[in-house]
């Protein structure tokens, strides 16, 4: 190799390596600055409260890059107790008795907390929340679901027959609104997807929600069941995000698929 050629390879290679260095230099700022941009604040309804307004799911589709629903703990960390860990004895004896075959999803029924922990969701992964001063609307895209949360003052009602989402009242906590729900029936599962966990009429549901900023909302969620859990059962806390959409789709449930599900649920596994 010449001369003139070592000098052209060097040079060249210096002119990529500059070139590199402030790309690089580039991606950094563009970083720095996206991570010194704080999130814009929660709105405010008239009254003063937060707005929780919104179409809410996990940041992605279920699998998607970004998605966080569910409330994993971290990798290695001891697992926080689960809905189906505190059954009581004979809870426990009548799931062995149950299967993928007798959920009641498959019948189209909702499940009466969340597949994914997130009780907005239902059977889904995305949720919208229409706020006023006085009342919280919680809309699933799963089922025709939607939940009437009053947010005036009133107590439960004493004149509305058991329901499978249960009869909710709201009440604030500073900025965090407390959803208190009760007058379940007892033909629905906590979650779907053949996980049993089934409750009974005395279920009770006490969660918390809170809008961080204007893209977050924390969801917490204290679930009783004196007539099937040992003790009350804390669901993990959910972070959701704001969806870059602002309404939901329907997605519809039949009926008429009911039987050929039942019957592939009750195959066995290979």
């Amino acid at each position: 190799m010449t001369r003139v050629t070592i000098k052209s390879v060097l040079a060249g290679a210096a002119v990529t390596a500059l070139i590199w260095l402030a790309t690089g230099a580039l991606d950094l700022a563009v970083a720095q600055n996206t991570a010194d941009k704080k999130p814009a604040p929660a709105p405010r309804l008239a009254d003063g409260h937060p707005d929780l307004t919104g179409v809410w799911w996990g940041g992605a589709d279920v699998g998607g890059r970004g998605f966080v629903g569910g409330g994993r703990p971290p990798a290695g960390a001891t697992p926080p107790p689960s809905y189906t860990s505190l059954y009581q004895p004979q809870a426990a004896e009548r799931a062995k008795a149950l299967s993928d075959k007798d959920d009641p999803t498959l019948k189209c029924n909702p499940v009466a907390f969340g597949t994914l922990n997130v009780r907005l969701w239902n059977v889904g992964a995305v949720g919208q929340i229409v706020a006023t001063p006085k009342l919280v609307v919680l809309l699933s895209e799963t089922f025709h679901d939607y939940q009437l949360v009053p947010t005036d003052g009133r107590a439960h009602r004493d004149d509305q027959p058991p329901t499978q989402r249960g009869e909710a009242v709201g009440r604030w906590d500073g900025d965090t609104l407390v959803v208190d729900v009760k007058n379940f029936t007892d033909d629905t599962w906590m979650y779907a997807e053949g996980r049993v966990s089934f409750h009974s009429d005395a279920l009770h549901i006490v969660e918390r929600y809170r809008r961080v900023d204007a893209n977050t909302l924390e969801i917490e969620a204290t679930i009783e069941d004196p007539k099937v859990l040992t003790g009350p059962w804390t669901a993990p806390k959910q972070t959701l995000k704001l969806a870059p959409f602002d309404t939901l789709l329907s997605l519809n449930c039949s009926t008429d698929e009911a039987p050929a599900q039942i019957q592939s649920a009750s195959q066995p596994k290979k």
